[in-house]
């Protein structure tokens, strides 16, 4: 463990310093300010592990992350060390350290009566220090055993079980309908959360240790996925929930709305050069009808956009700050949190309904809402939709694959991710459902394992999740 006293000498909470809000709002960068030295604090923060006996934090992180022994080394100066712990669970810790809510700190055993350690920035510190070490090199297999794998869908699940199979010696090919590899990382993720260009580096190393990457493949569409089936040993599903959650109000043919994803990815495109649709919230008043990760993104891409104002509706009254009753240690709690995009700007309204889309001459101009029994126009010229997604599309790959969908239209699939046509395996949210990005992870590298024994008959591969495992919630 870390200092025996370090979480009754250190009883603060620290985390890493942003950068100034009128300053940020004007690039498309990381909030967080890289000129800051933060290694004497990260020690701080690491010395606070306490011995508790039982890591919960390794329970309520899906991925088994080590947490106290990285902790440790960090605290040691020992970076070798502690990138060595946190890639032997997690593929991708930078984008963890960067996307995850962190439930591991939700579980940490300090919290019950502290603050808990700051896990997240700790992970997020030692792979972004090993990056700049030389220390995160490629892992080409010593041998090649001849099978071949192809994975559909090119986010956080299916570039964890991509890069376990080819590890293991598999020929791995990654298909993904769009332009650009990535999934939600890519185009999904706004920059100022995730930079590019450590997603990039990441996919660097992917094809050096042999993983080919295809672009613009449509499968399910153009792209007839039995035909893959008939190609390679095995398939993956990872291709996430594109079907996106709708508001069916009157006035929803309007033009000026649209659902978040395309938004943030045209965002994305115009950022990096790429040709783009036009989408944008400048001098606009914009509206955000819904209060997730998804809706923040949008408040703070619509901000740095230049928009008039930005409202975000939320139909769910305003969460608790502290932990309630019904939400104990060490469950994952839904608490009211302001998140870096909605200290940037905005207003958000709460327990808010919308009733109708108002336009003129067919293009939205404002929304009739609901709140406390009232009803009100407020303005609207780009309405975003950030409600979530419901799941996969039974027409296309799911169909074409034989595979057979529950009610919430999740593809079933067997504990170790198989589905009941023989070759094909299901990891992330197109078998979840739409969930956080350390389960995605987790998937991807217990699918690998499964398919590893599909075509081996055993594995050495990790299993971290099963899956039918949920998160600690109530």
């Amino acid at each position: 463990m870390a200092d025996p006293r370090g979480f009754l000498k250190h009883r603060q909470r620290e985390l890493p310093s942003e950068r100034a809000i009128p300053v940020r709002i004007m690039d498309w960068k990381e909030i967080e300010d890289s000129r800051v030295d933060n290694s004497a604090q990260l020690k701080r923060q690491a010395s606070r592990c306490m011995d508790c006996g039982i890591p919960f934090c390794h329970f309520s992180c899906p991925l088994g992350n080590l947490i106290p022994e990285w902790n440790d080394l960090t605290w040691r100066d020992d970076l070798p060390g502690a990138i060595e712990h946190l890639h032997a669970t997690n593929n991708f810790p930078e984008f963890t350290g960067r996307l995850c809510p962190a439930p591991c700190e939700s579980g940490c055993v300090l919290g019950i009566n502290q603050e808990p350690v700051t896990i997240k920035a700790v992970e997020h510190a030692i792979i972004d220090e090993a990056w700049k070490a030389g220390l995160v090199e490629p892992h080409v297999p010593q041998y090649l055993t001849g099978k071949t794998v192809a994975v559909i869908g090119s986010g956080p699940a299916g570039l964890a079980a991509a890069q376990q199979l080819t590890r293991a010696g598999h020929t791995v090919a990654v298909y993904e309908k769009s332009d650009e590899i990535g999934g939600l990382l890519r185009y999904g993720i706004p920059e100022f959360k995730l930079e590019k260009a450590v997603l990039d580096r990441r996919l660097d190393q992917m094809r050096t240790e042999g993983t080919v990457f295809y672009t613009g493949v449509d499968v399910g569409g153009k792209v007839n996925a039995r035909e893959l089936l008939q190609r390679y040993d095995a398939v993956v599903v990872a291709a996430g929930t594109p079907m996106a959650r709708e508001l069916p109000v009157p006035g929803r043919q309007l033009d000026g709305i649209h659902q978040a994803v395309e938004f943030l990815t045209d965002s994305t495109r115009r950022v990096h050069g790429l040709p783009d649709v036009g989408l944008t919230a400048e001098d606009k008043d914009v509206v955000v009808i819904g209060g997730g990760d998804t809706g923040s993104d949008c408040i703070g891409t619509s901000v740095r956009q230049g928009a008039r104002s930005v409202t975000s509706l939320e139909i769910m009254p305003q969460l608790p700050s502290e932990r309630p009753e019904n939400w104990p240690w060490p469950t994952f709690p839904k608490l009211y949190k302001v998140s870096t995009s909605m200290a940037e700007g905005g207003t958000t309204l709460y327990s808010t309904a919308t009733v109708e889309f108002v336009g003129e001459d067919g293009v939205v101009s404002h929304l009739r809402i609901k709140t406390d029994d009232e009803e009100r126009l407020i303005p609207a010229q780009l309405v975003l939709l950030a409600m979530g997604f419901l799941g996969v599309a039974k027409e296309g790959m799911v169909e074409q694959l034989g595979l057979t969908t529950d009610e919430r239209n999740r593809v079933e699939r067997g504990a170790d991710f198989s589905t009941a046509t023989p070759g094909v395996f299901v990891a992330g949210d197109a078998g979840r459902g739409q969930s956080l990005i350390v389960w995605a992870i987790s998937e991807g590298r217990a699918a690998a394992a499964g398919v590893d024994k599909y075509l081996h008959g055993s594995t050495s591969l990790p299993t971290p999740v099963q899956a039918q495992d949920v998160s600690l919630m109530l």
